[in-house]
């Protein structure tokens, strides 16, 4: 690790000599890529130091052991001193784990009720309740860019764009098939059913370079509609593009002029369609698997809110919290947190390997 550190610290100082070029500084890309380098690299090297002053300062109480009157005070800084020491060496250990790229990238969201009928819908309007109050908390902006609504409530299928500071490092363990567990309000006899609704997170990628042929394209316009079906424009400003090698659709309707729907759509539809290749990437390297969490298969049951138990439990970690009503209402950070801390667990154990 001291080397890997070392090499780290060595780079850091020529990134800082690289910006202070005249050449350099002129060239506003470069000067973009360095500055980024420069602020991953600086807290890895702050820590570093701070590592090696607490090394020396054991090195320089050992060299008082044999001091009669400086032996105890001399011990009892080792001894605080070597606890610090673990303490960093674990927190430079997480800290040298090559970061996700997309981790600090917004997020394109979707989120579709699946078994369960008109409760699956409603249950997908609560998870975007849900996801829009963690936002909120965050700083978070959020923008629906498609939904059709459920005959009883909810949708059967609502995408949004949610904007911010590290949003895909937060929600990217969000994806998966959600399980709802309750008496829903149309059940007259008390009985508890259980429905699913499924959630889809993707990176926004900038400069996707995707090659997509115009005559592969079928494009719809049509009048965008509000709450109840009711039109909200009058023009045929709502967008769908429909991707005919791989049947992927996606439809934008939130702004009122066509050209700004079709120009977002377009964006949505390569976002989608890379990631389908990276999940096609992912599942032929299995082996991904074993070192993060949230590379598996969508369809895979992630998560159980249990509504008469007030319980909500993730399984790929086995964690439960007892507050299901305050998670529902945006407090998912206990939840995130664990699932962070468990990748993180993951990735030294597939490392060390």
């Amino acid at each position: 690790m001291d080397n890997k550190l070392e090499s780290i610290e060595k780079r850091y100082e020529e990134v800082n000599k690289l910006l202070m070029d005249p050449n350099i500084m002129s060239d506003f890309k470069q000067v973009k890529s360095l500055s980024k380098e420069q602020s991953d690299l600086k807290e890895i090297v702050i820590k570093y130091n701070e590592y090696k002053a607490c090394k020396k300062s054991i090195e320089e109480a050992k060299s008082l052991l044999n001091d009669s009157e400086l032996k105890e005070m001399a011990e009892s800084e080792i001894t605080e001193n070597s606890k610090k020491l673990t303490e960093l060496e674990n927190e430079l250990e997480i800290m040298l784990i090559p970061k996700d790229e997309n981790d600090g990238k917004n997020v394109i969201m979707e989120i579709r009720g699946a078994a369960g009928g008109d409760e699956a819908n409603i249950f997908a309007g609560d998870l975007l309740r849900m996801y829009s109050y963690y936002a909120e908390k965050n700083n978070w902006k959020i923008e629906i860019t498609h939904s059709i609504e459920g005959t009883s409530g909810g949708f059967s299928q609502v995408e949004c764009i949610i904007k911010g500071e590290n949003v895909y490092s937060k929600l990217k363990y969000e994806s998966g098939a959600h399980r709802v567990q309750r008496v829903p309000e149309t059940e007259n006899q008390g009985r508890i059913h259980t429905s699913t609704a499924t959630v889809l997170v993707m990176p926004e990628v900038e400069d996707i370079d995707i090659d997509i042929k115009e005559s592969d394209l079928k494009i719809d316009v049509y009048h965008s509609s509000g709450a109840g079906g009711q039109s909200v424009n009058t023009s045929n400003s709502a967008v769908r593009i429909t991707h005919l090698p791989t049947n992927t659709v996606v439809t934008c309707q939130n702004e009122r002029s066509q050209l700004k729907n079709k120009e977002i759509a377009m964006k949505l539809l390569k976002i989608k369609l890379y990631d389908n290749l990276i999940q096609e990437q992912n599942d032929k390297e299995g082996n991904e698997r074993k070192t993060k969490i949230g590379t598996g298969d969508r369809s895979e049951k992630i998560r159980t809110y249990n509504y008469p138990q007030n319980r909500v439990t993730d399984h790929r970690i086995g964690f439960s919290v007892m507050n299901l009503d305050r998670v529902m209402n945006g407090e998912l950070e206990p939840i995130i947190d664990a699932l962070i801390t468990e990748d993180l667990k993951m990735k030294l154990a597939g490392e060390n390997d």
